[in-house]
């Protein structure tokens, strides 16, 4: 007979402890960990179920990368679908999980591969009404709509598909474990299944996870270990640009983003995202300057527009949107310290165009230029681009994939770029060509805004750009 132990588990993420703590160890909730009684068993040896080769004996082409007929889908995940593997695919609700993976679903249909989609959050009819709106109505795309985790089994028994959806692991449950559909033990014990069909089946299954009010994963941390890849679908819903970032790849990278167009009549990709954060006016504006950054491998350019305004009150406003707050407060100090221009009276508002999200440092020289020319009024050069990390003494750092940058700046027709000046750089090889675009080298922030005459110094280092 076993022997009971007691022990304490979060009833939150399922985290074990053998005492009491007011503090869950692992998702640090608090007052979640309660007593349950765990059996202790002894593990013996058990036939194999299959006996283990040399590793160079193991043949690689059951799984092979199939295309899943989006492209920034399979450039996300390193080249397509692999079969056998387990896809979780997080995100906010609304910001179009199903519009997505009923695309895929139906391109995968489309080459004669048999998809199963199990919906356990609508209902048939419903599915098919949005399928009639994208045009994903095949033959080979079958569909059921399940919540019990028995018969979800049975359906790909029957249908025996390539590519088996799931929407979503929180409305499927298994009869016989404790607990509610979407709890941490239903959730552990229904994506351990799927995750065992997928591998001994070669099915690629793909399950949609929901997200808490903090943006996580729901559910237990080990449903990120169960599973292959994890994607998480980012979106902001007053706009139709939507972003898939790999968070966990066993078979690809985990630094590559898809870019997505979401709209009534479906979801499509998005090549080339720039033109989206990138406004084009007819002449020179001040308060706006363009930055580059990269997500993942690819480098976006977006538009950094400010405003600066004498403030009535007697603490004045800063206010962004799109751009990390507590940097531009950082922005802001660098300047009034190191540039002379002082706005503790003023309001300042910073945002981006499009609804494009600034997290890099390396977009600081962007901010620091367009606050600069929106508190004098001086517009930046036509055509100019400014990348660059800015230090509290005022220095520009280096930023990575800098040729990958100017080579994007140079491919959408931008003529000059401001960058961070390379420690021990001589002084004729500040000004230099690359892709027929003029790079200028500076080693401070002073005097980049001096480059680009944006700010009232008595002093100009350089030539006029324009």
């Amino acid at each position: 007979m076993s022997r009971q132990r007691a022990a304490y588990k979060c009833s939150e993420c399922g985290w074990e402890t053998g005492k009491w703590v007011g503090r869950c160890g692992e998702c640090q909730a608090w007052g979640s960990v309660a007593e349950a009684a765990a059996p202790t068993l002894r593990a013996t040896a058990s036939p194999v179920t299959r006996p283990a080769v040399p590793i160079g004996q193991v043949s690689v082409e059951d799984s092979t990368f199939r295309s899943s007929g989006v492209p920034e889908l399979d450039r996300v995940l390193g080249g397509g679908l692999v079969p056998g593997a387990a896809i979780l695919l997080a995100g906010e609700p609304g910001v179009g999980k199903s519009t997505l993976l009923l695309e895929v679903a139906a391109q995968t249909a489309r080459v004669r591969t048999r998809t199963l989609y199990v919906t356990g959050e609508e209902s048939a009819s419903q599915v098919r009404l949005r399928a009639d709106r994208t045009g994903g109505v095949h033959d080979e795309l079958y569909l059921a709509a399940e919540t019990d985790l028995g018969a979800v089994l049975s359906h790909i028994e029957q249908v025996r598909p390539t590519l088996l959806v799931i929407d979503s692991i929180q409305t499927i449950g298994a009869s016989g474990i404790e607990g509610v559909p979407g709890g941490v033990t239903q959730v552990k014990e229904v994506a351990a299944a799927l995750v065992r069909v997928a591998k001994t089946r070669n099915i690629t299954t793909v399950i949609v996870g929901h997200v808490t009010k903090d943006g996580s994963i729901a559910g237990p941390r080990v449903l990120e270990h169960l599973v292959d890849v994890v994607l998480n679908f980012e979106g902001d819903r007053n706009s139709r640009f939507r972003m898939v970032r790999a968070m966990k790849n066993r078979f690809g990278p985990v630094d590559e983003v898809g870019c997505f167009d979401l709209s009534a009549g479906g979801i499509t990709a998005i090549t080339d995202p720039t033109g989206l954060f990138v406004e084009h006016h007819s002449q020179r504006v001040p308060g706006t300057c363009v930055a580059v950054t990269m997500e993942g491998r690819r480098p976006l350019l977006a538009e950094v527009q400010a405003l600066v305004t004498p403030s009535p009150l007697e603490r004045p406003r800063r206010t962004t949107s799109g751009i990390d707050s507590s940097r531009v407060a950082m922005i802001l100090a660098v300047l009034q310290q190191h540039a002379q221009i002082r706005l503790h009276s003023h309001d300042v508002f910073a945002s981006t165009v499009g609804g494009a999200k600034l997290t890099e440092p390396a977009t600081d020289l962007a901010i620091a230029v367009a606050l600069a020319s929106a508190t004098h009024g001086l517009a930046p050069p036509k055509g100019v681009v400014a990348m660059g990390e800015i230090g509290l003494a005022g220095e520009l750092r280096r930023v990575r994939d800098l040729p990958q940058r100017l080579a994007e700046a140079a491919r959408l027709g931008f003529e000059v770029a401001v960058v961070p000046r390379a420690a021990g750089m001589p002084e004729k090889d500040r000004h230099r060509d690359v892709d027929g675009m003029r790079v200028i080298s500076e080693s401070t922030v002073w005097d980049a805004l001096c480059t680009l005459r944006v700010t009232r110094a008595d002093r100009i280092p350089l030539p006029p750009l324009d």
